[in-house]
């Protein structure tokens, strides 16, 4: 029970930790987020198995985690607010040329971020972009103009 209860509570945990972290534009993590979450997973599963480093107490925190990740994304789909809470809301960060620097310094991305997203879409310009929006999972969705 010790590890099943442990594991959950690392679990949400983990979760709320990304979630903190915030997106990154393209999906990725800096390699210091990226060393911050594998640190504070190793401590988590430290925590989690204890002492008893058995297969069975092993695969018990393996299932309870898989069992939590499946509970989650039911949970998302079944109730879309706590879908928004869990994985965020999709931000306009450029609307009609006008950079919405609020949205941008709040999720840490620049310009050139978005930029590098039009030019992989054929677009080589501001004037050339309606919106960008920076997805609930990163990445960066460029509209553009008629």
């Amino acid at each position: 029970m010790y590890t099943i209860l442990h594991s959950i509570a690392g679990y949400l945990f983990m979760v709320l930790t990304v979630r903190v972290l915030s997106r990154r534009p393209g999906a990725t993590m800096t390699p210091f987020e990226f060393v911050l979450v594998v640190l504070i997973g190793g401590v988590v599963i430290l925590e989690t198995v204890g002492n008893d480093h058995s297969i069975v107490n092993c695969a018990g925190a393996i299932i309870t985690i898989a069992f939590m990740h499946r509970l989650l994304s039911v949970l998302k789909q079944r109730y879309p607010r706590f879908g928004a809470l869990v994985d965020g809301t999709p931000i306009v960060v450029l609307r009609n040329g006008q950079w919405q620097t609020e949205e941008m310094e709040a999720m840490r991305i620049e310009d050139s971020d978005v930029m590098a997203a039009a030019r992989a879409k054929g677009m080589r310009s501001l004037e050339e972009i309606k919106y960008a929006v920076l997805e609930r999972n990163g990445a960066i969705s460029v509209i553009k103009k008629s």
